[in-house]
């Protein structure tokens, strides 16, 4: 009467990447705790028909013996629990070891109350269909084969069960009675156990398709970058020959005598150095000479200037900035965090151009930018689908790509970000990275 013991649910078959292992990992985690479970109760219902067959019904059995089998499953299943704490991944090998012993148990116990004859032969059954869940290939059809060879035993060498031949009688039969409990324990157990497998089972697969989508939008994130990367190539001469043309419209004589044209010429260089910025930064994105622009310097520093240079390239009526990070700390200068930032507050300007706010603190071991604006906020389907690639209330072509690269690069960094709409209007998105992946260490630490 005994559950099957440890459930993986990995495949020895073949290596997988460590995606998708680390699902797997998980499931057969939880199975096994499961199971752990269900071999608890297996032993309680072992002991209770024990001491009711023997002392309630007057059969007799070799009480100690069985009672000292319970004591060896009960140790193997401590064993089994502490193996369940290492948290390693539960092989199909594993397993078809743990089903064994289950098997062995029941086939003890059967030896010592009647073999064949008594109604709980039929748990067999239980340790047949726990196997077809949890086993792999031929360890199926191995249990099979073994559980069929431990009845054909049983059916010729045994200890006596005294059960009166009363068939007739109907539910008042003691055997009738013996096999009631032992289909209601097997179909309780099956469905509990098929239940719980099923539900983690669907876990797995869940975890499996988020890596599977991940993955998928890793390699999108590579081809945009390498797209983006040659398109700032390709840009880089033509700015620098409209520089160099604005450079000279500058100084010519003629157009000095105009100061409207002169202001807008300023603006236009301005414009274009912006512009060259950009290109500059999607190179040093994409791992071009991003060693000869690396600069040691600190997190409140980095981020006043963040803050500073959007404000001097943008038209903004109302910038708010607050930097309470606290006691300073070391890290290098990365363009891409910088290009992150800028981004979700372009996002926010574009959403609410008159007012946004830029705040920076520390939480612990974290760095929270939180970006606000007064505009109309998240539809609850794109707060829903956030990060999700072309999810835009812009409707233009392209657009939708913004919170999708800075979840992505959050992630990468080991962060996280996160969006809501604001009680009193418009939108807020938080970035958390931890303080590890950006900073350097503390030289007084």
């Amino acid at each position: 009467m005994t559950p099957p013991s440890s459930r993986p649910d990995s495949s020895t078959a073949a290596p997988t990447p460590r995606a998708a292992r680390a699902p797997d990992a998980a499931a057969g985690i939880k199975n096994l705790q499961q199971l752990i479970e269900l071999r608890w109760i297996a032993m309680v219902g072992q002991v209770f028909t024990i001491e009711m067959a023997h002392y309630s019904l007057n059969l007799t059995l070799p009480v100690h013996e069985m009672l000292m089998v319970v004591g060896c499953l009960a140790l193997f299943n401590v064993v089994s629990l502490l193996r369940l704490r290492t948290g390693v991944v539960v092989r199909n090998v594993e397993l078809f070891l743990a089903l064994l012993i289950d098997v062995a148990v029941l086939t003890v116990q059967l030896y010592l109350s009647g073999g064949t004859t008594n109604p709980f032969v039929f748990l067999y059954l239980l340790q047949i269909t726990l196997g077809a869940v949890l086993l792999r290939g031929a360890y199926i059809w191995s249990i099979v084969a073994i559980t069929l060879a431990c009845f054909a035993v049983l059916a010729r060498h045994h200890l006596p069960l005294e059960l009166p031949q009363d068939l007739h009688q109907g539910l008042s039969s003691l055997y009738v009675i013996g096999l009631l409990v032992c289909f209601m324990l097997n179909a309780t157990l099956v469905v509990v156990f098929i239940t719980r497998i099923n539900l983690n089972l669907r876990e797995r697969d869940a975890r499996l398709a988020a890596a599977r989508r991940r993955r998928v939008e890793e390699e999108h994130i590579v081809r945009m970058g390498l797209l983006a990367s040659g398109a700032a190539h390709e840009l880089g001469t033509p700015l620098s020959t409209l520089a160099v043309i604005l450079g000279d419209w500058q100084h010519d004589k003629r157009l000095a005598a105009d100061p409207a044209l002169q202001e807008e010429i300023h603006e236009m260089q301005t414009q274009v150095q912006r512009c060259k910025a950009i290109v500059s930064g999607i190179l040093l994105s994409a791992g071009e000479a991003r060693g000869e622009e690396s600069v040691q310097t600190t997190v409140r520093t980095f981020v006043d200037a963040l803050a500073e240079e959007w404000r001097g390239t943008r038209s903004m009526p109302s910038f708010v900035y607050d930097n309470d990070f606290g006691a300073d700390t070391p890290m290098v200068s990365d363009t891409t965090l910088k290009q992150m930032v800028f981004n979700v507050l372009d996002n926010a300007r574009d959403a609410s151009p008159e007012w946004v706010r830029l705040g920076v603190t520390r939480h612990a071991d974290v760095l929270r930018i939180t970006v606000q604006d007064a505009g109309p906020g998240f539809a609850p389907e794109m707060l829903a689908k956030l990060g999700t690639p072309y999810q835009s209330t812009k409707n233009r072509p392209g657009r939708g790509l913004g919170l999708y690269l800075v979840l992505n690069v959050a992630r990468t960094l080991g962060g996280s970000v996160s969006a809501r709409n604001r009680s009193e209007g418009g939108a807020e998105v938080t970035i958390d990275l931890p303080l590890a992946a950006v900073a350097l260490p503390d030289p007084k630490g």
